[in-house]
């Protein structure tokens, strides 16, 4: 199924890039984009000590505090919707077909605010500036892949990123979010010029592989019409995802596609490691799903 509609997380103070990157996206294919513009809530002072305070100090403390919060509560949501209108016009200017919304949070609420808007989408496209955003990098694709299912691309600063790749390496692993990956991308698949499997000390027996590991996936793939390279590669006491990004550079890919394992497993993936070298050097377009 061809992505008819995608969604791109950015925060308030971000510049337009990543709106920008997910606008191309859509432009390629005639999608529809929705955009969400974040921001966080300012935690009001404590006020730890304000218990040994006298009574009318603490009365006066709790007032000038609530008159501050409505105040920067005022002037975010009058921020909030200039920016709404800043990226109306910049997507109106594009011709990309969309909608914006805005959303007022603390951190806590983030992941529901973005799965909310995701359930509804086909793609989240994580952008260079939300990736790099420590603050809500990881909770937009929490929200996404483990809240919603939604797919997600990640697109790196560098990155030539499109929805019609001509080269796209696989990382096959046997394992359930791995084949939902695939699934997810079955469309890009049958689209690409070249397709490669890549599986890492893949094991003959005990693990789904079959006598032949990748015969499995090969096949199923054919039936879509699509024709694959199988390579299978030693670990050399690296880790899987050092080889896979090794592979994806040496064999000039446009995007690499993979399962997203675990919460602690994605965020050390994508936001530390092997993951992050493949990313940035070069960088890379990653297809996940969970």
């Amino acid at each position: 199924m061809a992505f008819k509609t995608a969604l791109c997380v950015t925060e308030m103070e971000h510049s337009d890039q990543d709106v920008r990157a997910a606008a191309d996206l859509c432009a390629e294919v005639g999608a529809r984009l929705s955009v969400l513009i974040i921001k966080f809530a300012r935690r009001r002072p404590s006020g730890a000590d304000s218990a040994l305070w006298p009574e009318r100090i603490r009365a006066a403390f709790r007032l000038e505090t609530r008159s501050s919060e409505i105040e920067t509560f005022s002037n975010d949501v009058a921020r909030l919707e200039k920016r709404s209108r800043e990226i109306h016009t910049l997507l109106d200017a594009m011709a990309i077909p969309s909608d914006v919304g805005t959303d007022y949070c603390d951190q806590a609420c983030f992941g529901d605010a973005v799965r909310q808007r995701a359930l509804c989408t086909d793609l989240t496209v994580i952008g260079p500036l939300l990736l790099n955003d420590d603050d809500l990098g990881p909770f937009a694709i929490d929200g996404c892949l483990f809240e919603s299912g939604t797919p997600v691309l990640v697109v790196p600063h560098g990155a030539k990123a499109s929805l019609r790749p001509r080269r796209i390496l696989v990382g096959w692993d046997a394992r359930i979010e791995t084949s939902r990956a695939i699934r997810e991308a079955l469309h890009l698949l049958s689209g690409a010029d070249e397709v490669r499997v890549t599986l890492v000390d893949p094991e003959a027996i005990g693990n789904g592989n079959g006598p032949w590991p990748g015969i499995d996936i090969v096949a199923y793939l054919a039936r879509h019409g699509i024709r694959v390279v199988v390579d299978r590669l030693p670990s050399a006491a690296q880790s899987v995802t050092t080889i896979l990004a090794q592979h994806a550079i040496d064999t000039s890919a446009d995007m690499v596609v993979t399962g997203a394992w675990g919460r602690r497993r994605l965020r050390e993936r994508i936001f530390g490691g092997a993951i992050r070298w493949m990313i940035e050097k070069p960088p890379l377009p990653l297809f996940m799903a969970r």
